[in-house]
């Protein structure tokens, strides 16, 4: 069994509390009260109390990192802080809305523009995908490791659909899903790019790509892929995934043919 640093401790220990709230609310999906900020983006109850539930765990034990969420809950903006959280309190909130037991919590930790600690907790599966930065990655006690998949013909890979409201931001996304999906063995879209990467970082996936993502949803995948033998990255040469939440995850062994594609499909 890996040992877990403090850090690493605090991460599951905030996971957990926000999991059990998220757990019951899931089972009363139907009568969850849901707010509509904008074109397909829906907030729930349950996704602002998970965050809350997380915040005050990870404030009490770290109180001089700063936050990086996905909702404005009205707190301060501290999301400039050298060392900082990167949090999605849950991942697949459409899945979660709909009653569709695909979604996790996910958290990481970034110091000085680098991530440190990467957690994706899938409590519906109970299953938890964790990493610490050169100390590799990690589901449970057991190691994580990328596929050694080599032939495109044998790869099944991921990526996120866009839908609307968010069509503008993901104008290739058809040209890019024509030009892979007739070289692989298979394409799937699942709801929940934390877990996509996650995934991907286990080798049940090859690899994956998407458009439009935020930080949290993608920094704890990003470094769970990379400690498990994985490359990222951008769609366009030089940019930074994380901040432009454009991404291209994949086992070493199909790494460039992959970016090529997905970079020429314009």
């Amino acid at each position: 069994m890996p040992i877990r640093s403090p850090l690493m401790n605090v991460m599951f220990k905030a996971a957990d509390k926000a999991a059990k709230s998220l757990v019951r609310d899931f089972g009363e999906v139907e009568n969850l009260q849901v707010s509509r900020k904008g074109p397909a983006d829906f907030v729930s109850t349950a996704d602002l109390k998970a965050q809350k539930a997380i915040r005050e765990e990870l404030s009490k034990a770290r109180p001089e990192f700063g936050f990086l969420m996905e909702e404005n809950d009205g707190a301060p903006d501290t999301s400039g802080k050298t060392e900082r959280w990167i949090v999605d309190p849950l991942d697949g909130t459409s899945n979660f809305l709909h009653g569709l037991g695909h979604w996790a919590i996910s958290i990481a930790a970034e110091r000085a523009g680098e991530l440190i600690a990467a957690l994706i907790y899938d409590p519906i599966k109970n299953e938890s995908f964790w990493a610490e930065k050169g100390m590799g990655a990690y589901s449970s006690s057991k190691r994580l490791r990328v596929s050694g998949r080599k032939d495109f013909a044998d790869c099944l890979i991921a990526t996120g659909a866009p839908f609307k409201g968010v069509m503008h931001r993901r104008p290739n996304f058809s040209k890019q899903l024509s030009a892979v999906m007739p070289q692989v063995a298979g394409i799937r879209r699942f709801g929940a790019a934390a877990l996509d990467l996650a995934y991907v970082a286990a080798g049940r996936f090859d690899g994956f790509w998407e458009e439009g993502l935020g930080a949290w949803d993608c920094a704890a995948g990003m470094l769970l892929v990379r400690e498990a033998g994985g490359f990222v990255a951008p769609i366009v040469p030089k940019e930074n995934p994380l901040l432009t939440g454009n991404i291209i995850a994949s086992n070493s062994e199909i790494h460039e043919p992959l970016v090529k594609v997905i970079r020429e499909a314009k």
